[in-house]
């Protein structure tokens, strides 16, 4: 079986991301998995895309690669088997997703700017602190297949990438990375689906900041131009 490469960044030198963060904590419960390792930016300052992409290359090509974010606590101890099966499936595995990608999605969730889109279109779970409490978010059945997923956890070969030359754009430094990667590796003939993974994702985001809605102008205008819709709107103008 594969090797697998968790892949993240994080703020915090090494030894305060050991010691506080949610992601060190899951890497120590599962150090009895040989086939489990890591590769954590430290001190990092830079687009999680930037690093994500150090680690598509051809000495990885033999390993899962699984890119998250350091305030994600992976619960399911039987990670590597949950990704064998997730992987067997789809060429792109997540833990939370839509079956469709409207024009106007904020979000992998929303079907336009501030609504959620209907619960037959969604699928995965993911859980969330709520206070003093932890409650999963239930979005559909998981193991289905769809055209966005959320980055909180995406799963791919490293060969998959490599052979299409698909990596992350890196002018998405922390929004809509997630969006973007999912509609261009559709583009490469990849599949997407969810899979049942347990994990906690102890932030909420940042939706509507500054940095999000400069992201979300730059993510439509690529989609518009790789969609055609900006040539086609020039073309009526000009009839």
């Amino acid at each position: 079986m594969p090797d697998i490469l968790v892949v993240a960044a994080t703020r915090m030198t090494k030894s305060q991301f050991e010691r506080d963060s949610h992601l060190g904590h899951s890497l120590r419960r599962m150090k009895f998995d040989a086939r489990i390792n890591s590769a954590i930016s430290y001190r990092n300052r830079l687009g999680l895309p930037t690093v994500f992409n150090r680690y598509i290359v051809e000495e990885n090509r033999s390993k899962i690669l699984v890119f998250t974010h350091d305030d994600v606590r992976i619960d399911d101890y039987w990670l590597s088997a949950r990704l064998d099966e997730g992987l067997r499936a789809f060429d792109v595995v997540g833990v939370a997703g839509n079956r469709r990608c409207r024009p106007n999605h904020t979000s992998w969730a929303f079907s336009s700017p501030d609504q959620w889109d209907l619960p037959e279109n969604l699928s995965g779970a993911v859980a969330h602190y709520e206070g003093s409490r932890e409650a999963v978010s239930f979005y559909g059945d998981s193991k289905r297949k769809c055209r966005l997923l959320d980055g909180v956890l995406i799963a791919v070969k490293a060969s998959n990438l490599l052979a299409r030359g698909l990596k992350f754009d890196e002018q998405f430094d922390f929004h809509f990375y997630d969006l973007d990667f999912c509609r261009s590796a559709q583009r490469q003939g990849l599949t997407l689906g969810t899979w049942p993974i347990a994990l906690t994702h102890a932030s909420g985001g940042s939706f509507g900041s500054a940095s999000w809605e400069d992201a979300l102008q730059r993510y439509r205008a690529k989609w518009r131009l790789a969609d055609g819709t900006s040539a086609q709107k020039s073309k009526r103008a000009s009839e």
